[in-house]
């Protein structure tokens, strides 16, 4: 089997889909505008949520639709696991419905300094959201939702529901990247006798923000501004992912598709903020829009006591491809998600799946690492930044266009 690695960022660019630079386009436009009109609320929610933070208070991601429920694991990981050297984990917690209704849990567990982070269900998960959220205000709690019913509300206005998912994406990158500034300045006023909250843990800067302002509406200012800065860079690295690796985007829609067609099944994997891709590729195939056909999909990250029992007895490294050994065939694919391209669970499951006649796809970061540089699957797809966020928007963004991809007519 053929195997496609893409090594620079303008390779296959001279033969691009057209339908690929107009998604591109479109999602350029549609994000600037959506940045644009709710810079100011974003910077204003950043410092209400550092507040919180401060007096002892916790985010709290809500969803029960499968596509929310990866958006919710995503803002837990990472406001717990940042991913910046020297920022502080926040205490965040991801609620989806599976220890009983998401309104009972928050009921239970909420306090008056928690933010509640309600991402969209549609249809009947609706009324599930509304009482979560009415339940959330009266105790007390920050409400924010993607759609209706929040104290803050920020409702994508696109058609599409893959581009409102990653503009929902973007934005809860930057409140977490964002609020960051703002607990730096309560800390240093809180060493300067004038701060109400103590928040030892907050250090460092954020890139694209001056050093340090003691004045409250110079540091809403910087985060305004650098808010409408990301449109900028999300979509520049977008096009880089798409255009630069518009080959091996075909070739992995192109096997994929052969895979499902044959009756194979896709295996996806991935760690951290990445396994919250794997969970929303599965998703995606499993319930997805359009009006296309349900595939068959299962997501390796799923159970908690087969990663943790792997883990524990056999390794971490082991933790996926001892799962390629128990539910792969040959004829299905394995879908792998990286920021960097190197982990070595990951590059284990994409040697065992090849072994075992798996069609294997990797979304990758920085310069594509050791599963790019040594071609270690059959499509390798190139996001080139080392900004963590900025390359899961793009691998975002890559995916959903792979998905469309694989459902166009034969």
């Amino acid at each position: 089997m053929a195997r496609v690695a893409t090594r620079t960022t303008n390779a296959g660019a001279g033969r691009v889909d057209p339908t690929l630079r107009t998604r591109l386009d479109e999602r350029a436009h549609d994000t600037r505008a959506f940045l644009e009109t709710h810079a100011t609320s974003i910077a204003r929610l950043c410092e209400a949520m550092a507040e919180r933070f401060a007096a002892g208070g916790r985010l709290m991601a809500c969803g029960v639709a499968p596509t929310a429920r990866s958006d919710v694991r995503r803002v837990a990981v990472e406001f717990v696991h940042p991913v910046a050297v020297g920022k502080r984990a926040l205490p965040a917690l991801g609620l989806t419905g599976e220890c009983g209704p998401l309104s009972l849990q928050i009921d239970l567990t909420a306090r008056p300094d928690d933010i509640i982070l309600a991402f969209p269900q549609g249809g009947e998960c609706e009324p599930i959201l509304a009482e979560t959220l009415e339940v959330a205000r009266s105790r007390g709690c920050l409400t924010v939702s993607f759609g209706a019913g929040g104290e803050w509300n920020f409702a994508p206005t696109s058609r599409d529901p893959f581009v409102r998912q990653e503009l929902v994406e973007a934005l809860h990158h930057l409140l977490w990247e964002m609020v960051h500034p703002f607990l730096e300045r309560t800390a240093r006023l809180e060493r300067e006798g004038e701060g109400r909250h103590r928040d030892p843990g907050a250090r460092g800067r954020m890139p694209l923000l001056p050093a340090t302002q003691p004045d409250a509406d110079g540091v809403l200012e910087s985060v305004r501004n650098a808010v409408l800065a990301r449109a900028a860079e999300v979509a520049e690295l977008r096009e880089r992912t798409v255009l630069g690796s518009a080959a091996a985007l075909a070739a992995a829609a192109a096997g994929l598709r052969r895979a499902l067609d044959g009756g194979g099944t896709v295996l996806a994997v991935g760690n951290g903020g990445s396994a919250t891709d794997a969970m929303d590729a599965v998703a995606d195939l499993r319930t997805p829009p359009h009006g296309w056909p349900a595939r068959s999909a299962l997501d390796l990250v799923e159970d908690t006591a087969v990663l943790t029992g792997l883990a524990n007895d056999i390794g971490a490294d082991a933790i996926f491809s001892s799962q390629v050994i128990a539910y792969g065939r040959p004829g299905d694919a394995l879908l792998a998600f990286s920021t960097s391209g190197d982990p070595r669970n990951i590059i284990r499951a994409l040697d065992e799946g090849r072994r075992r006649g798996l069609f294997t796809v990797a979304l990758v970061g920085g310069d594509g690492g050791r599963i790019a540089d040594e071609v270690l699957a059959h499509a390798v797809i190139i996001s080139p930044s080392q900004h963590i966020p900025r390359i899961q928007e793009a691998q975002a963004t890559a995916w959903h266009l792979l998905r469309e991809l694989m459902e166009r007519p034969q």
